[in-house]
C-alpha cells in the first residue's frame, strides 16, 4: 500500500439543530497529521469546470468516470498535492456539507470477514513470466469529497451515494464521514472493505468522535424498513449473521462491540478525548473525576450522543477542539501533576486545520451556510467565518504552499505555535486576547453583511461579489491581527532566550 504522510487522526463534533444556540446544524472536525508530519492546507472553491470528469486516486490507483453535472463547492485540500486532493470539508451550492474523514478502528473479526481493499504494486517486469500486475485499491480519505459532494442535494443523498461507492469499489481504511444540510446530520461509519452503517444525529444531541468506531446502538429494523434514522449496506444482516459479529446478549446490536476495537491504545489515544469533551458539555450530568466517577478517561462505554446541559455555540466548539486537558491533571502545560501529557490532547501540535460548517435556518439560502476555518495548532489559532456562495477565496487562505511565510494564514499560525509553545505561561495571554479579538471582530463583520443582505439592498446577480467582499474584509482583519500576535509572541520568546543576560552595555 502506498503510504500517506498526512491525515491520520482527527476529532469530530456533531451538533443537532435543537442542541445548537441558533437552530443551525453544526459539523466540526480537526484534520491532524501523523506523528512527525505537518500538512499545509488551504481553502478553495472548486467550480464545475474544474471538477474532473475522470478521476484517478494517487494512493490506490482507483479510477472512475464521474457524472457530467457537478456543482460548485468549497474544499480544504492539501497545499502540496503529492498524495492527491484530500478535500476534507466543504459545502456545495445546495447548502449541503460533507466532512471526511474521522479515522476509526475495527477488529480482526471484521477484517477477516471483509478485508480492506488495499493497493498492491506490480511485481516484476511486464512481459516476464513471473510478472504480477498491480492490484488497484478502493477509495479513501483522499477521494471522498471529490467523488460525492458535487453531486448531492441533501445529507441523506450523501450517505446513499458514498454507501453505493463503498459497496461497489470498497475502501482501504476505516473511516467515519459526516453529511449535513439545514435539517439533518448523518454519520456514516465504514465496516471492513465494503460494508457501512449510518445514523441520523438526534436533533437535540451532540456527538463526540475521537478516532474510534463510535455508534453504540443500531436499529436494523429501521435500516431495512422505514430508514427514518438508520441506513446501512444492503447485505449487512447477512454479513453480521454469517460471521457471528453481534455480541449482544439481548439482541440489541451495539456496533461498537460488534465492529469496533478494544485495545489498550484506545485508552490513551481515543477514549480520553470523548471523556474530556463530554465532561465539558455535561459537567453536572455525571461524575467525571475521583473514585466515584461514572466515567473515566479509559471508559469504553461513554455514550455516542448526548443532550447537552445548555445549547452549544460556535465558541464552545472552538474551545473544545482546542482542548489540551486544561483543568485536569493531564494538561501537558500543567506544572504540578505527574500525569501531565498522559493522554493525547485534541489541540495537538499536528492539527492541520479545524473546519466548522454552520447551516443557519433563519437566513436566506444565498447566505445560509458559513464555513469557519482555523489553520495550524488549535491551541494557538483562531477560527474565522466565511461565506461560501463565492467563486474564489481570499488569497490569505488560498495561497498556502510548502514554503514557510507570513503571507498566508497556515504558516503564520504554525510559526506562532512553535514560538508560543515553549513559552506557554508567558504567551498564553497574548493568544487569549488574539482569539477573543479576531473572533469578535470577524463575527461583527459577518453580522454587518448579514444585516445588509437582509435589508434587501443586494441585487441577485451581485450576491457572489457581495459574499467575496465580506470574506476579503474578514481576511484583511485576520491578517492584521495574526501578524500582530506573531510580533508579540516573537518578542516574548526572544526575551526568554536562554542566552539572555540582564546587564546591558553601560
Amino acid at each position: 500500500m502506498r503510504k500517506r504522510e498526512s491525515a491520520d487522526s482527527c476529532t469530530t463534533i456533531l451538533v443537532g439543530k435543537n442542541a445548537s444556540y441558533d437552530g443551525s446544524t453544526i459539523v466540526a472536525r480537526t484534520e491532524d497529521s501523523q506523528n512527525g508530519v505537518f500538512t499545509p492546507k488551504k481553502l478553495i472553491v472548486v467550480k464545475p469546470e474544474d471538477q474532473p470528469r475522470h478521476y484517478k486516486s494517487i494512493l490506490s490507483s482507483f479510477e472512475i468516470d464521474l457524472p457530467d453535472n457537478p456543482v460548485r463547492y468549497t474544499a480544504v485540500p492539501d497545499a502540496i498535492p503529492k498524495d492527491g486532493i484530500w478535500g476534507e470539508a466543504g459545502i456545495n451550492v445546495y447548502n449541503v456539507a460533507m466532512s471526511e474523514t474521522e479515522t476509526i478502528t475495527t477488529n480482526s473479526r471484521v477484517l477477516g470477514a471483509d478485508p480492506l481493499v488495499e493497493y498492491v504494486p506490480a511485481f516484476g517486469k511486464e512481459g516476464d513470466a513471473d510478472y504480477i500486475p498491480e492490484k488497484v485499491g478502493g477509495i479513501g480519505e483522499e477521494d471522498m469529497v471529490t467523488l460525492v459532494l458535487p453531486y448531492i442535494k441533501s445529507a441523506r443523498e450523501g450517505v446513499l451515494r458514498l454507501g453505493e461507492l463503498l459497496e461497489k469499489y470498497g475502501t482501504y481504511e476505516m473511516n467515519g464521514i459526516a453529511f449535513q444540510d439545514v435539517n439533518e446530520i448523518w454519520w456514516l461509519e465504514t465496516i471492513g472493505g465494503h460494508h457501512w452503517i449510518a445514523r441520523r444525529v438526534p436533533d437535540d444531541c451532540y456527538v463526540i468522535m475521537p478516532n474510534q468506531l463510535g455508534l453504540d446502538f443500531f436499529d436494523l429494523e429501521d435500516a431495512f424498513g422505514g430508514q427514518k434514522e438508520y441506513l446501512c449496506s444492503s447485505d449487512l444482516k447477512e454479513f453480521i449473521n454469517r460471521y457471528h459479529l453481534d455480541l449482544s446478549l439481548d439482541g440489541v446490536l451495539n456496533p461498537r462491540d460488534a465492529f469496533g476495537s478494544h485495545s489498550d491504545a484506545d485508552h490513551t489515544y481515543n477514549t480520553p478525548r470523548a471523556w474530556v469533551l463530554q465532561r465539558y458539555f455535561n459537567p453536572l450530568t455525571n461524575y467525571w473525576d475521583g473514585p466515584d466517577a461514572d466515567y473515566l478517561p479509559e471508559s469504553d462505554d461513554i455514550q455516542w450522543c448526548r443532550v447537552p446541559e445548555k445549547k452549544i455555540t460556535v465558541e464552545d466548539i472552538k474551545y473544545a477542539l482546542s482542548n489540551h486537558f486544561q483543568g485536569t491533571p493531564y494538561d501537558p502545560y500543567g506544572k504540578f501533576s505527574d500525569e501531565k501529557g498522559k493522554f493525547r490532547p485534541i489541540g495537538i501540535n499536528r492539527n492541520n486545520f479545524l473546519g466548522l460548517v454552520q447551516i443557519r435556518p433563519d437566513m436566506p439560502e444565498e447566505i445560509r451556510s458559513i464555513e469557519w476555518l482555523a489553520l495550524g495548532s488549535n491551541v494557538f489559532n483562531a477560527m474565522i467565518p466565511f461565506y461560501v456562495n463565492i467563486d474564489k477565496t481570499p488569497e490569505y487562505l488560498a495561497n498556502t504552499t510548502g514554503v514557510p511565510t507570513t503571507d498566508d494564514f497556515y504558516w503564520t499560525n504554525r510559526l506562532v505555535a512553535a514560538l508560543a509553545d515553549a513559552h506557554y505561561a508567558s504567551c498564553s495571554s497574548h493568544i487569549e486576547r488574539y482569539q477573543l479579538a479576531i473572533q469578535s471582530k470577524s463575527t461583527e463583520i459577518l453580522n454587518k453583511y448579514d444585516n445588509e443582505f437582509l435589508s434587501g439592498k443586494v441585487q441577485k446577480d451581485k450576491v457572489v461579489e457581495f459574499c467575496e467582499k465580506a470574506n476579503e474584509e474578514i481576511a484583511t482583519e485576520l491578517r492584521k491581527q495574526t501578524i500582530d500576535l506573531l510580533s508579540k509572541v516573537l518578542y516574548t520568546a526572544s526575551c526568554e532566550m536562554k542566552n539572555g543576560f540582564s546587564r546591558s552595555d553601560a
